[in-house]
């Protein structure tokens, strides 16, 4: 199968060039590689153009994150499709490979595995560990979700129910993953592996004001698809990271 691998980036010359070749050293002969850019002004797209035809990309204004994701898609022809952060590298060259083989022998619909997170002056130094867990549809309602980062989800089913929703700011890929698959119910398989390697941060998490927008946003993400969490669930979410900071992979 044809896997396509989407990095959105804006002013990320510091650190695209290592994800660019994380992804370019892997081992699986069948990827696709794409990145969207947001018009840099930081050198970031000569750096893209320096990879020639190894890689696509384009580079324009979006209207966001998820605009600049659904960019992407449009782009990707791969039978499954996941994402990497333009600050982002994978801990090895056969990670495509065994999210590949997971996708054949499990025969679902998503894949996903574990993240872990380093300090972004030392990338030696880890500082959480996000062991995600085998899937169960019903951990949703105690605020689970699968890292969106180590996600790859069929092509088929982004035709079938969507894209990402362009007006989220930070919680578009929760409201994909719970659209996909709680509401939806496709399958997902858990690959026991750590799959990428991020430097600590995000959009979600920076402040105590992105993570109340966050909470918002999760709330709306819900709401919008006519599904009702229990009371504690949008709560149990952020409260679930403490428990990543004690464990390792």
């Amino acid at each position: 199968m044809k896997i396509s691998i989407i990095t959105v980036s804006f002013n990320s010359a510091a650190t695209i060039r290592q994800t660019i070749e994380s992804v370019l050293a892997q081992d699986y002969p069948a990827l696709e590689y794409i990145v969207v850019d947001g018009a840099s002004k930081d050198g970031t797209v000569e750096i893209l153009k320096s990879f020639g035809d190894k890689i696509k990309f384009i580079s324009e204004p979006d209207k966001g994150i998820y605009d600049a994701m659904n960019k992407g898609l449009k782009l990707a022809t791969g039978d499954a499709i996941g994402t990497i952060g333009g600050d982002d590298f994978y801990p090895n060259n056969q990670i495509i490979s065994e999210v590949a083989k997971a996708f054949i022998v499990s025969q679902a619909d998503a894949v996903y595995g574990d993240i872990q997170f380093i300090n972004p002056d030392d990338i030696h130094t880890i500082v959480r560990y996000w062991k995600a867990g085998e899937y169960s549809r019903e951990n949703w309602l105690n605020g689970w979700m699968p890292p969106h980062l180590s996600f790859y989800l069929k092509k088929s089913a982004f035709e079938k129910y969507g894209n990402y929703i362009t007006d989220f700011t930070c919680s578009g890929d929760y409201e994909l993953m719970l659209r996909m698959l709680y509401k939806n119910k496709l399958s997902a398989y858990y690959l026991p592996l750590t799959l990428t390697t991020m430097r600590n941060g995000g959009t979600s998490t920076a402040s105590l004001k992105h993570r109340y927008r966050a909470n918002m946003e999760d709330r709306r993400a819900w709401r919008i698809n006519n599904l009702k969490p229990h009371w504690y669930t949008l709560w149990m979410k952020p409260l679930s990271k403490i428990a990543q900071l004690f464990k390792k992979g």
